[in-house]
């Protein structure tokens, strides 16, 4: 069964290229070998992940996200099952996003990470696809 799982969280400190680097570098090589893909958007102290596969694997990688002290207030916004990937050739792709981004402003001017349903954080999620080059 596969399964598509969104979660928000907040940097325990600050986020810097070599953090983004080492979490991306990990997430790459476990998600290869364990059938997971995704995305992770970054920014301003905030991460929203996208990851997809089979539930226990998911489960698996979850469990070592809440452990992770790179992460506070973890809070999963979205779990569905799914019959097809959204990001089927990205082991981990990453987005660098901004709050104070035009596009967000402008289509979702109310944003904010925390309060948002996880409807309104894919939709995002979508536009800043769209809108970007994710680096995978």
């Amino acid at each position: 069964m596969l399964i598509r799982v969104m979660y928000v969280s907040q940097a325990s400190g600050g986020i810097t290229t070599t953090v983004t680097s080492s979490i991306l570098e990990t997430a790459k090589a476990h998600n290869a070998v364990n059938g997971i893909t995704g995305v992770l958007c970054q920014g301003q102290d905030i991460f929203i992940q996208v990851l997809e596969g089979e539930r226990k694997a998911l489960n698996r990688l979850l469990a070592r996200i809440f452990r992770d002290s790179r992460h506070k207030e973890i809070e999963i916004v979205l779990l569905q099952e799914i019959q097809d990937r959204m990001f089927p050739l990205w082991a981990m792709a990453h987005v660098n996003i901004s709050l104070d981004e035009p596009m967000i402003k402008l289509n979702h001017p109310e944003f904010d990470p925390f309060t948002a349903n996880g409807a309104q954080l894919y939709e995002i999620l979508v536009d800043l696809l769209q809108q970007s080059s994710p680096i995978n």
